[in-house]
């Protein structure tokens, strides 16, 4: 009988994701086939994640929505203001 494992496969290396099937003395060799389900996601590393950040600020630029703030501390300080706590009289 066949038995399959769950595994990911990596860079052209198996990485086993559940149990791993036992492993084989050195120079052995198991005839296997592996059938591709779906990728798997991965997050983008820390230059992507910058050039996405730098995507989204000049869009952000670009759409002049805060063009109306002339002073951004008076602005943080209108926004900021103490409002009251939900359920709390005082």
């Amino acid at each position: 009988m066949l038995e399959t494992y769950p595994a990911i496969l990596h860079d052209n290396r198996i990485e086993w994701s559940g149990e791993a099937p036992k492993p084989l003395p050195p120079g052995q060799a198991v005839r296997v086939h592996v059938t591709l389900l779906e990728p798997v996601p991965t997050s983008p590393g820390a230059a992507e994640q910058g050039r996405l950040m730098a995507e989204a600020l000049e869009r952000l630029a670009a759409s002049q929505r805060l063009s109306e703030i002339t002073d951004a501390a008076e602005w943080e300080r209108e926004a900021r203001q103490d409002r009251p706590l939900p359920g709390r009289d005082s």
